[in-house]
């Protein structure tokens, strides 16, 4: 059966626990409806509906989904278009680019950024609407301007174009060094963890730069395996 909204909304409630649902708007701390679905079930559920839709239907009830508010939700629009492949994605790519001025929250931002990131990779120009994230007033647009760009720390064999943007991140990352707010240091401390399996020159040539700008504990977390 094809899934809609309201079967896909009916079955997230009827996966749902209303003490972890509890549990998790108090982790969270952010007002909207919790249903208590683990990510691994709703990973599940997601995955069945996209194998009844084709991508214009994936887009639509992803859309759906996100207006909800519904935190369970959210997560699941996002889990809809993770896909490496996806012929003509620009749908795919333009809704979840609509998301990033209403992320509020760390779990549904890193989702949507995961699906994201699959499209950035299928098309790197992408990376200049990207870098408009970066002077955003809202500190969860410039965040994910990091984390949707994860991809570019883990490469071992990167090509002259995936270098310039490794580069090019790493100077979003300089321009918000000076930035107090914790989940942008530790965005910036994730991109150099990752970046220095793969890159160690880089990441220590950035920490020896800018780190002294960072805060501690980010400065600590990127040089980690340096």
């Amino acid at each position: 059966m094809t899934a809609t909204l309201e079967t896909a909304l009916a079955d997230l409630r009827a996966a749902g626990d209303a003490t972890r649902a509890e549990e998790v708007a108090a982790y969270h701390k952010v007002p909207r409806p919790y249903l208590g679905v683990p990510v691994p079930v709703v990973t599940e559920i997601a995955k069945g509906w996209r194998e009844t839709l084709d991508v214009p239907g994936r887009v639509a009830l992803a859309d759906g989904l996100w207006r909800t508010d519904i935190h369970e939700a959210r997560v699941a629009a996002a889990k809809l278009l993770v896909q490496a492949r996806i012929k003509d994605d620009d749908a795919v790519w333009r809704l979840i680019a609509s998301w990033v001025p209403s992320f509020d929250a760390w779990a549904i931002a890193d989702h949507a950024c995961d699906a994201g990131a699959r499209r950035l990779v299928a098309d790197p120009s992408r990376i200049d609407e990207v870098e408009g994230w970066t002077k955003a007033d809202s500190f969860w647009s410039r965040r994910a301007a990091l984390v949707i760009t994860l991809p570019w720390t883990k490469q071992n064999f990167p090509k002259p174009i995936d270098l310039d943007i490794r580069d090019r991140v790493l100077g979003w990352a300089v321009e918000m060094a000076d930035d107090r707010e914790w989940f942008i240091q530790k965005a910036i401390a994730w991109w150099l963890r990752e970046l220095s399996k793969h890159d160690p020159e880089r990441a220590r040539g950035f920490l020896e730069a800018h780190g002294q700008r960072l805060k501690p504990f980010a400065r600590k977390e990127a040089a980690k395996y340096l």
